[in-house]
């Protein structure tokens, strides 16, 4: 029988768990990752969390960074899935370990969307190379999809703002890709001549920020 989907419940910053703060290490280069325990089920937790520019995907802050346990008050739940500091939008965490093995391992390749602000605009020749694969310090990505979007994105403004220059313009566009490679989305655009201001992601498979301002979460089914 098929379990009900629970109602997004969407919960604002708070004061930190304890067991949170004490069961998520600072990410080291090298450093084994967090990982959550296997458990049944019907006791598997999966957050949605949106999270704003200089937060780590990690609940230590660290240097200049955030860190989670000032959004995230649930024990036991770890990062399924990282997303740089300077990068925004959906970090996913869960209790489950096999459900964060599913998310984070590229062989599932699970698809993730980002919204990219670059600068200038991609022509079709930037967009088909993208489409296709561009080639990498660390080799050949794999075909993304990629496309403008027009009208841009409901993001607001970033705090802080980007720099802009007057001179060039910005624009905004849609690319998703199957792979988890460091700094990889940066990377792309600024391999066909267009270096990303902003980045967003939107969503990691069926999972999106729908719903969600910066700074909040939602439980939703893990199922």
């Amino acid at each position: 029988m098929t379990q009900p989907t629970p109602r997004p419940k969407l919960t604002r910053p708070g004061k930190p768990a304890a067991r949170a703060t004490r069961d998520t290490a600072p990410a080291r280069a090298g450093a084994r990752r967090p990982v959550a325990e296997r458990i049944a089920p019907e006791d598997a937790l999966l957050i949605c969390f949106y999270k704003p520019y200089g937060v780590l995907s990690q609940f230590t802050p660290e240097g200049k960074w955030q860190g989670l346990k000032d959004y995230i008050d649930l024990p036991g739940v770890y990062v399924a899935g990282r997303l740089d500091a300077d990068s925004e939008g959906l970090l996913l965490l869960t209790n489950d370990g096999k459900l964060q093995a599913h998310i984070a391992d590229p062989r599932f390749k699970m698809e993730k969307t980002y919204w990219v602000q670059v600068e200038g605009t991609p022509d079709e020749a930037a967009l088909a190379a993208l489409r296709q694969g561009v080639v990498l310090n660390d080799g050949p990505t794999l075909p993304a999809r990629a496309r403008l979007l027009n009208p841009p994105p409901d993001v607001g403004e970033r705090v802080p703002p980007i720099r802009e220059r007057k001179s060039i313009p910005t624009s905004w566009l849609e690319l998703v890709i199957r792979e988890g490679r460091n700094r990889q989305v940066r990377r792309m655009t600024a391999a066909v001549g267009y270096p990303t201001l902003r980045l967003v992601r939107a969503a990691v498979g069926p999972y999106s920020l729908e719903g969600l301002a910066p700074g909040l979460w939602k439980q939703v089914s893990a199922r």
